[in-house]
């Protein structure tokens, strides 16, 4: 299964300049994935990236129906200090997700950190959003190269 699974990792702030492009790009990645045979995409639930990332594989599910979402969270209470309109979406995207993972019941320092180790150690490509060499996102980013897996940065096409 690892050989047919991508997941995403990328910043929880996107520049409202490079949202259309990157939105396109992801849809556009996704969908190339999905007919070099990839079925299975792992999103980490954040806000930003994660977020574009899973609503875009929902949207996608209706022309691919055979593409499955898993969400792998780090904690059920994830959402609890979000705005009132980021945790309706967020809900939204759990009520479509195939499946949901959750590393831990409540937060606790570096449940996040093991999330993104194991969304890397389930996937053979990382797609990302990486602008910034700091943060969790690096991070996962530098793990997953480590790990030998494919990764596209999504950063690199904006216009």
């Amino acid at each position: 299964m690892i050989q047919y699974t991508c997941c995403f990792s990328g910043h929880r702030s996107i520049e409202e300049i490079h949202l259309k492009s990157l939105k396109d790009n992801l849809q556009n990645e996704i969908i190339s994935l999905i007919q070099q045979k990839m079925q299975y995409f792992i999103c980490g639930g954040a806000l930003g990236f994660d977020t574009l990332a899973a609503q875009t594989v929902i949207a996608l599910k209706k022309l691919y129906s055979h593409i499955h979402l898993t969400l792998m969270l780090p904690c059920r209470d994830q959402d609890k200090y979000w705005k009132k309109c980021d945790q309706q979406v967020y809900q939204a995207i759990l009520d479509q997700a195939d499946k949901i993972r959750y590393i831990s019941e409540y937060y606790y320092r570096g449940c996040m950190h093991k999330r993104n180790k194991l969304l890397v150690d389930s996937s053979c490509y990382c797609v990302c959003y990486l602008t910034k060499e700091k943060g969790g996102t690096a991070f996962t980013v530098n793990y997953a190269r480590k790990k030998g897996l494919n990764i596209i940065n999504l950063a690199d096409r904006l216009t």
